[in-house]
């Protein structure tokens, strides 16, 4: 109980500071007033800034997640030397000091990155795709591991089921692969967007007046003065993770659902590689049913 009173102290603390009637940070509120969610939107600080934050946080989720599940079928699926290394340099952004990889973004997406006539970057500071391209980094771990994990769980007989009744690598995947491995894809997807979504460090190197995120004007508000805004942005904020953790947790149950449904009434896997190869012989999937 101690433990988790420290832990959901700053929460009990900031959201109702959100709700105050005075014009300064102050515990507890003095009255209460929805003036400060308001100021939300009306105030350009926060209606440029909100607005980047999503744009930013949902580009960065689709493409992390597009490369951490490529990565993620590469690793489990193929054969090669040097796969521990390849998988540990995945990883990296998980334990590198957060304010390396900013400086390092920095330098590549702002400045550039120049190796005698090969350059690469540079002129991304301050704008989306630049900050895009820095959380993806920090984003991309988080897909790749739940599907890695998600992977490792299905069973590869159903591939080369679907492979030898014909059906090419894109229509396996998209047939059979990804309904199965789905719930860790969106489950990426989600911890890949809160990552970009609450990020400050590496989005206030490449941020620029016009081009900030929220994280990045909260801390610019609170070092200047106590807005009590900053406190209700951070509550929107807040809510937002509340609301896509709470995802989470249903997306296992939806899951679940949907397969043991399909199993119920195709008898199994079996619908899932005769949907795959139903194309290949003209639309009659019952050929490529395996026998049971």
């Amino acid at each position: 109980m101690l433990a988790a009173a420290i832990l959901l102290a700053p929460i009990l603390v900031v959201v109702p500071m959100s709700f105050t009637n005075s014009t300064t940070l102050t515990f507890p509120p003095e009255g209460l007033s929805l003036r400060w969610y308001g100021e939300l939107l009306t105030n350009p600080q926060w209606t440029l800034r909100i607005p980047v934050s999503i744009e930013t946080a949902t580009a960065t989720s689709l493409l992390a997640t597009g490369l951490g599940t490529l990565a993620a079928l590469g690793m489990t699926r193929g054969t090669f030397p040097g796969r521990g290394w390849l998988t540990a340099l995945f990883l990296a952004p998980l334990v590198v000091p957060i304010i390396d990889l900013a400086v390092g973004d920095y330098f590549v997406w702002a400045v550039g990155w120049q190796a005698g006539p090969v350059g690469f970057g540079g002129g991304l500071a301050g704008t989306v795709p630049g900050l895009v391209l820095a959380h993806t980094v920090l984003a991309f771990p988080f897909p790749f591991i739940t599907v890695s994990t998600a992977l490792s769980g299905v069973d590869r007989t159903l591939e080369l089921a679907a492979a030898g009744l014909g059906a090419n690598p894109w229509r396996t995947f998209r047939r059979i692969t990804f309904p199965l491995i789905s719930t860790g894809v969106l489950t990426g997807a989600v911890f890949a967007f809160l990552t970009s979504w609450d990020e400050v460090v590496v989005a206030s190197f490449l941020a620029s007046p016009r081009v900030s995120t929220v994280p990045v004007q909260i801390f610019t508000e609170l070092r200047q003065s106590y807005d009590p805004a900053a406190a209700a942005i951070s509550t929107v904020l807040l809510a937002a993770a509340v609301l896509l953790v709470g995802l989470l947790a249903l997306i296992p149950a939806l899951g679940r659902r949907a397969y043991g449904r399909s199993a119920v009434i195709g008898g199994g896997a079996g619908p899932l590689v005769a949907a795959a190869v139903a194309e290949v012989g003209g639309g009659d999937a019952g050929v490529a049913a395996p026998a049971r």
